[in-house]
């Protein structure tokens, strides 16, 4: 039924206005955890052409909606209930802040009437979310819903893309008001100006050992490979930040590795040595810098060309000789249709980088105990299709997918660069429900899959086979590595006593498997991929396979 003003306009509610506004922006799904404080959008929902997939926490709901971000560039939805579901929403806001990753999180909020009373379940959501996030707003006036929500789409998007909150008091998603046509966002793109690009050339002209660092968000697949058209023409090798490695194919030959945690200490000392570092698109943390020591702060030693689409980044840690306020794929379009004045020789630096990251990304073939991940990382490397995705949260065992796996293309790596734990699994509900037929793989350790493992219950639902290796070593492997090191043998609060995950899988309608030994892997792999199910393989992994270079033991002993 159809309410109008007296003039003839139809009146609609706060809640199918925010549904209206997210399909005009293009929304094509929503990831939530019902609750009543929002009741009227879920109403809405019921007849909207956007896909509601419904978690089973509010922490899995955010992590996929930032997954969403990651891989499309498009602000990924979440929906929460007030109080506890906004505030187990945060880490996904946290890592959608830190690894400037597009999404809003719309939390429900208390009625008008009651706010600043401590209401039930009611928050300050501006004091909660103010440090993690680009924008945390309270939407008092139904008729400003286009106005706000369309605003934190282009919050969202434009010069580091970020996570927005809004509040949806409960009472106002009821109200009726007239209603308008609703525009979507127009998206601010930032491009260098020539002045800088020929100052560009000529540094680079004059470089003896320059090196690129690619980074951050705002990539799409064809700037990615232009990206390789300009490191030929210009003889670069390039490394990738912290778990940005799908932005530069590993088999290219000016590929030199991954700046990112235990990285390789040949690129380590090819950056430190450096005369120019071209740093694109990245903001080059504490991870991916080796706590600051690879470029001084704030004064590098190498020549520092910074290209970021957000002015505000530019000089906020490293004061750089060249600022380019562009985003990569404006930067990248651009450079790309020059070449050198003269030919260079650079091509034996380049083929050593890669030679260098070759050796350091070829898997060992043996290790503690009757499992080594080494020969099951070979392994998939040569099954898994090029586009295949792979999801991580945070651990020991992450080392294996960052270091050894080789990534080939755009838009197949999910992993949080702020090192949150358990992500992997909620990651790859979302990666496999946006890209329902490529392979998605998560890895996670026990710990980590723990931590929001309840999420293999909506691949269930949704049937989405994704497939989750768990690692197991029955501890918090990362914590206890630094227990170890820093205090021998005093172990405290990192033992963990685990379910058997594949009986776990079972029970929740999925596959399961239990990988005791490597040459098992791949007929369990199998298994799980023509169940046609979600499928959880467990690797168990004995205790001293701490790192891939180095025991527990080993470590305790300060060897």
């Amino acid at each position: 039924m159809l309410h109008q003003t007296a003039e003839g306009q139809t009146l609609k509610t706060g809640g199918q206005l925010i549904v209206e506004t997210l399909e005009a922006n293009g929304v094509e799904r929503i990831f939530c955890v019902p609750g009543e404080s929002y009741l009227a959008v879920l109403d809405a929902l019921h007849d909207s052409r956007m896909k509601t997939i419904v978690c089973r926490q509010e922490g899995g709901a955010a992590m996929m909606a930032d997954c969403e971000g990651r891989l499309t560039g498009r602000p990924g939805i979440c929906f929460a209930t007030r109080g506890p579901g906004a505030t187990n929403a945060a880490p996904g806001v946290h890592i959608a802040m830190q690894d400037s990753v597009p999404m809003i999180l719309f939390v429900g909020q208390v009625a008008r009437r009651a706010k600043h009373r401590e209401a039930f379940q009611e928050l300050d959501f501006p004091a909660v979310f103010g440090s993690m996030a680009k924008w945390t707003v309270e939407i008092d006036d139904a008729a400003r819903i286009p106005e706000i929500v369309t605003r934190a789409f282009a919050v969202a998007t434009s010069g580091r893309p970020g996570p927005v909150v809004i509040a949806l008091p409960e009472d106002m998603l009821k109200d009726r008001v007239a209603a308008s046509e609703i525009r979507p966002a127009v998206h601010v793109h930032t491009a260098p100006d020539e002045a800088a690009l020929e100052t560009l050339e000529d540094m680079l002209m004059s470089a003896r050992s320059p090196i690129m660092i690619v980074g951050g968000t705002r990539w799409t697949a064809h700037t990615t490979l232009e990206l390789q058209r300009v490191v030929e023409n210009w003889q670069l090798p390039v490394a990738c930040s912290f778990r940005r490695q799908m932005l530069f194919d590993h088999l290219h030959p000016n590929y030199a590795g991954d700046a990112g945690i235990g990285q390789n200490p040949k690129l380590s000392a090819r950056i430190r040595e450096a005369d120019l570092v071209l740093l694109v698109g990245g903001r080059l943390g504490e991870m991916p810098s080796a706590n600051y020591s690879l470029l001084k702060v704030p004064y590098p030693d190498q020549t520092l060309v910074h290209v970021h689409p957000d002015a505000g980044e530019l000089g906020r840690v490293y004061r750089p000789d060249l600022p380019i306020n562009a985003s990569p794929e404006a930067f990248v379009s651009a450079f790309s249709r020059r070449t050198p004045a003269r030919p260079l020789d650079r091509q034996a630096r380049v083929a050593s980088a890669h030679a260098d990251y070759i050796q350091w990304s070829t898997p060992p073939e043996t290790g503690p105990g009757d499992l080594h991940m080494g020969p099951i990382m070979a392994w998939l490397q040569s099954a898994l299709p090029d586009d295949a995705i792979l999801t991580n949260g945070a651990g020991n065992y992450s080392v294996w997918v960052h270091r050894y796996h080789r990534f080939r293309r755009f838009g197949t790596q999910a992993a949080p660069a702020s090192g949150s734990m358990g992500y992997g699994t909620p990651a790859a509900v979302a990666a496999k429900a946006i890209f329902p037929d490529k392979t998605v793989v998560a890895f996670a350790g026990d710990g980590c899959f723990l931590m929001n493992g309840q999420e293999f219950a909506t691949a269930v639902q949704y049937g989405l086979p994704i497939i989750v290796i768990v690692v197991n070593n029955s501890m918090f492997g990362t914590i206890r590595m630094h227990q170890e090191r820093e205090y021998p043998g005093r172990v405290s609060a990192t033992d963990l006593s685990n379910p058997d995950f594949a009986a776990l899988a079972k029970a929740y309608g999925g596959h399961g498997e239990i990988v005791s030994q490597a040459d098992q892997f791949a007929a369990a792999f199998e298994r799980a991929q023509k169940s046609g199910k979600p499928a959880i393989i467990e690797l168990r992994l004995h205790p001293e396979a701490l790192t891939p270079t180095r025991t527990l033991t080993e470590i305790r002993q300060g060897i």
